[in-house]
This record gives structure tokens, sequence and C-alpha cells, in this order.
């Protein structure tokens, strides 16, 4: 799954995002720790072109009228995002978004079963990069629209399996030249195009639980623990280091 992630600034994403073509960004602050519920980054396709807009983190079902349900719409199995009854209107009716993203976090369970220990995980070839997501948009009754978004999550890759060692899954993080292709292509091409990031342009490390809590956000919660231990391996685009 992928429930914390960071985005950068809306000038760093403008710059290291170009190909995505993006009309209009909205102003954004870095963020370190994204959190469900929270306003985020993502771009959709719309006849006038690409645009970037602010959207909650954690769909809403057109239908539900504006109430978010019971049970965690942050993540959409690709294995079901065409029948799942949250996600199959957006998936029927094209609603895919690309989740704006510059590295995120996921939880390895540690040997007692019961504590779990964070990790850091970026990209070794891309700066900033973009998430395959769905959106929606839901009405109340008083006329409030809310509109909100998940992330698809594929099965994991070896490494990430390693570290998200309950779940074993990770967020469909798509190469630059299928990024349009997941906003207007065919389903089927769309489908293809969600693929395991490589391992080997990964790198993942511990970091502090003070992720943990929502509201700690800075760049402190980046930095690798000085003694990390348990670690699954991880790679860079030089050599991989435990």
């Amino acid at each position: 799954m992928c429930g914390r992630y960071i985005t950068k600034d809306q000038r760093a994403l403008e710059r290291e995002l170009p190909f995505l073509d993006v009309k209009h960004w909205p102003k954004f602050d870095a963020n370190y720790n994204i959190a469900p519920t929270q306003l985020a980054l993502v771009v959709i396709a719309t006849p006038e072109g690409n645009v970037c807009e602010l959207m909650r983190f954690g769909l809403v079902p057109f239908f539900a009228k504006g109430i978010p349900g019971k049970y965690s719409t942050i993540n959409a199995r690709v294995e079901t995002a065409a029948t799942s009854p949250a996600y199959r209107g957006p998936w029927k009716r094209g609603q895919r978004s690309l989740v704006l993203a510059s590295s995120f976090y996921e939880w390895q369970v540690q040997a007692d079963g019961k504590s779990k220990q964070p990790y850091f995980i970026h990209l070794a070839d891309q700066d900033s990069c973009a998430m395959a997501g769905l959106w929606d948009s839901s009405t109340a009754d008083d006329g409030t629209i809310t509109r909100s978004f998940t992330i698809i999550t594929l099965p994991a890759s070896p490494l990430m399996a390693q570290i998200h060692n309950d779940k074993k899954r990770e967020p469909a993080i798509l190469a630059r030249e299928d990024c349009q292709t997941w906003l207007s292509g065919t389903p089927e091409q769309a489908r293809a195009a969600l693929r395991q990031y490589p391992d080997d342009l990964l790198v993942a490390y511990a970091v502090s639980k003070r992720v943990n809590n929502p509201k700690n956000n800075d760049a402190r919660l980046i930095e690798p623990l000085s003694e990390p231990s348990s670690s699954p391996r991880a790679h860079s685009d030089s050599d991989a280091v435990e």
C-alpha cells in the first residue's frame, strides 16, 4: 500500500516534470508527510489539456454524497480497480490521475510481529515522479463538491516485499513515457502501463518513527537512522548498500 508520501513545492515540480505539459499549477509548499484526508497534487486530463489540482487523499465515490466511507480508499488494488464498487465508476469513466510525488514511506513489521519500522524510498532515476491514481467527484446534499483520489497499488517487487512485508504491495510508479498513456490512453493501454518499478532504481533506508505522526512535517523525517537494523537490500544508481 502507499499511505504516506512526499511532494516537493510547486516550482520544483514544474522544473522536474516538464514532460507532463501541465497547463495550470496551484501554489503548493513542499510536504514531507502527506497523509490520508490531506489535500495533495494530482494531474488530470481535460479538453483544454493537462491541469494540476489539489484533491483529497482518499477517494470519496460520486454516489457517497460527499461523505467518506468507513473503509479505507487511499489505495486501489490493480486486481480489483475495475470491479470494486468504490473504483469501478472512475475506471469506467476514464478518470485516471497522476499523483505527484518525490518519494514515499512504507513500514516493515519487525521480528516481534508487532512493532513497525518506517522506511523512506525514492527513485534513482527521477527527482519527482507520478504514481497512477483514480479520481472522483462527489456532491453533498448542501451542494459542496469533494474531489478526491486514490493511488493504484501492485503486488510488491522483491525489494518492496522485504520492506512492506505484511501486505507486500507497492504504489504503481509510472515511467515518464507512460504518464500520458495512463491519463488518456485506452483502458487496455493504461493497464499495460502499470508495472513494478525496477528494484535497481529504488533507494531505501530506515528513518525515524517521527513519520508515524502526520503532524510532523519537516526535512528531518527523511534522514537515515544512524544505526539501521534489519535493513532490506537497498539499491541506488551506483552500489547497493545494506
